[in-house]
Formats: C-alpha cells, structure tokens, sequence
C-alpha cells in the first residue's frame, strides 16, 4: 500500500472550526509529502443520524478531497476479532473487572502513574476470577504490556517519552476500545502519518506501543496545537457559532472560514484549500493554541466586494 495520512472524526455532530483546521492540516501534511489521504469515521462508540454525511460534506466543501471509499469502522470488526484472537494465544489478553471509580482511587494512589491503570486484575489467579464472575460483572479485556514506557517520534513536540499501562483492548460492553481500533486500522490502511490536535500527543506511546505489539510500525506524529473558544478552555459547539453551517448562516461564506483558518496558521491571503497547500510548510506552523472568539468569524470583505 502507498503511503497515507488521515482524518478519522466520529460522527457525533457537525465539525467545528476547530475540526476543520485539523483536518486541513492533516491534508496539507500528506499532500505535501506525496501521500494518499484517506478519511475514516469512527463509529465505534456513539453516531448521531446523518452526522457522518454533513461532516463529508463539509470537509469536501473546504477543499479537502481524499483517495479511495470512506472507511467505517463499524464495518471492520472481523480484523478487529482477529487481532485480538491473535493476541488472546500469545497471552497478551487478561480480564479486568475494576469499576472506573476503582481505577481512579488506585490511580489517585503515591507513587502510582498518572493515568495508568495499575495492574489489579493482571494476575488474578482461576479462583479469584472465577469470584469476580461470580459477582456479575462482565470483564473488560486489557494488553499484558511490557515495558511502561515508549518514545514516539512528533513533527512538532520531537521526541516524547509516555506511559504505558495495560491499556483496554474490549471495553465491559463488548465495545473495541479506541486505541486498540485505531491503531489496528491505520496500520492494516498503510497510515504511517498520523496528525490530529495535541491532546491526544499523550495516547501517542500507548498507541505506538500497541503497534509493535500488532507487529505493525508506528506511524509518524504531528500533534497540532488546538482552537480554543473565548473562555481558553477547548473549542465546543456552545461556544456559539462555530460550525462551517452555523458561519455560512451568519454571514460567512465558505472562502471565509478557509481564510480564518488560513490566518490562524499564520499564511493571510489564503482563501482555499489549494492556496494553503501552496504556501504549506510544517515547519512554520505556529506552536500555540489559537483563541477563536466571534470576532474570529468576522467576514473581512476586500474592496468592492
């Protein structure tokens, strides 16, 4: 397979400003290094009706256009079954019963990692399973990981060392977890670049890990610093109008929302996704956050317009 990037959103809702520039700058990093683009929607957990269409669209209208059919993980599951039978006989899969509230007490607890699930279930013996069964709950299904620790390699952040723990392979539902399906899908699809915002930098070496694991190599990273709304915290739809519908409706016009993302990035002038690609260069991309506030999304018209 050709070398790809990607944008994988779920379809919980339209895609905001915030979504749109990441998905922009994971195009422009893969057409700009000669890859395929794939897009991929990530339905695992929850999907809204008509989500995934309006998100299609709107990524088509911005500019960005991608190679071959749209991946559903939904329709996926027999490489997941597989990996996980795989894993299952090398003795890498174990039960885990912990209730979130239990996870996060012995999280809480000195010297225990921050966010690592710290091992309570990993050598249970038959009969202390067999309680645990007893009790009704099902089990999740968790990686017996080896190291805790893992470097990846980032576009921006360089090299990051992150913990490892025993991540979830199959939630208590029956449910793939994320990680095990994301990194089983970029590696089956050819992805060896991965850009997205830096929030998820810190699930970077558990992924990474789980691919070598998978006998698969991790993917290059670039972690995107992420669009804040007015209050500094996370860019959200109650932050008012931020969706390319909820802009278009206010006043803006597509070529509009592509220039206020171009100006974020630091490229003004730019009003397409072709004309961004054209002044593309990753390593001028600004480090920090972008503030979007409603000034943000103030058409700013040229003379005689």
């Amino acid at each position: 397979m050709s070398p790809a990037g990607r944008y994988a959103p779920s379809p919980t809702g339209d895609l905001h400003v915030g979504n749109l520039r990441t998905a922009l700058l994971a195009w422009a990093f893969a057409r700009a290094t000669g890859r395929a683009f794939l897009l991929r929607v990530e339905d695992l957990d929850r999907a809204r009706s008509g989500s995934a269409e309006r998100q299609l669209a709107d990524l088509a209208a911005i500019g960005t256009d991608w190679d071959g059919d749209v991946v559903v993980q939904s329709a996926r599951g027999t490489l997941y079954e597989e990996a996980l039978h795989t894993l299952r006989e090398r003795g890498l899969v174990y039960e885990c019963f912990c209730t979130r509230r239990e996870i996060a007490e012995a999280a809480s607890a000195p010297h225990a990692a921050p966010g690592a699930y710290p091992g309570t279930c990993r050598n249970l013996d038959d009969a202390e399973r067999a309680t645990r069964r007893a009790s009704g709950r099902p089990p999740a299904l968790r990686l017996r990981a080896a190291v805790d620790a893992f470097t990846v390699h980032d576009v921006i952040a360089g090299h990051w060392t992150g913990p490892v723990d025993d991540l979830v392979l199959v939630r208590n539902d029956g449910t793939v977890a994320y990680n095990f399906a994301v990194v089983l899908d970029d590696g089956e699809l050819g992805i060896d670049q991965v850009v997205r915002g830096d929030d998820l930098l810190s699930s970077a070496p558990r992924q990474a890990y789980l691919a070598t694991v998978l006998g698969l190599t991790p993917p290059t990273y670039a972690h995107v610093p992420l669009v804040l709304g007015p209050t500094g915290a996370r860019l959200a739809k109650r932050d008012g109008a931020v969706t390319l519908r909820d802009l278009v409706a206010a006043g803006s016009s597509v070529a509009d929302v592509v220039g206020m993302i171009a100006d974020s990035l630091d490229l003004p002038g730019v009003r397409t996704a072709a004309g961004l690609l054209a002044a593309f260069d990753p390593a001028a991309l600004p480090r920090h956050p972008w503030t979007f506030t409603p000034e943000s999304s103030t058409p700013v018209r040229a003379a005689g317009r």
